[in-house]
């Protein structure tokens, strides 16, 4: 019993939508400072809109995985990057590729 406290206290909690919004924005920042690329207000915002989204639809895969970074950067490359590529006017691999090297996967 006492085992079964001890690992429920080292579970990881969902995240509410505040934080979420945040890490996707930090992550997109740090994508396009790797992608040196200028992008309107109105490409960050809507693929923001997508990528969060996107989390939340797969919320309990992201926290099951979340040190796990290579699987989430490879997660991004399958479900978000296809549908945020063409919004920002870039290549499907240095998308990525820039997005792996922001994330840390």
């Amino acid at each position: 019993m006492v085992y079964q406290k001890q690992s429920e206290r080292h579970k990881q909690q969902l995240p509410n939508a505040r934080a979420i919004r945040r890490a996707c924005n930090k992550e997109l920042y740090r994508t396009i400072k790797r992608l040196k690329i200028w992008l309107s207000p109105e490409q960050i915002k809507s693929a923001e809109t997508i990528y969060v989204k996107k989390v939340m639809l797969s919320l309990p895969f992201i926290v099951e995985n979340g040190s796990n970074r290579r699987l989430l950067a490879d997660w991004f490359g399958e479900n978000v990057a296809p549908e945020v590529a063409p919004i920002w006017n870039v290549e499907l691999a240095s998308l990525n590729e820039a997005f792996r090297d922001a994330f840390g996967g």
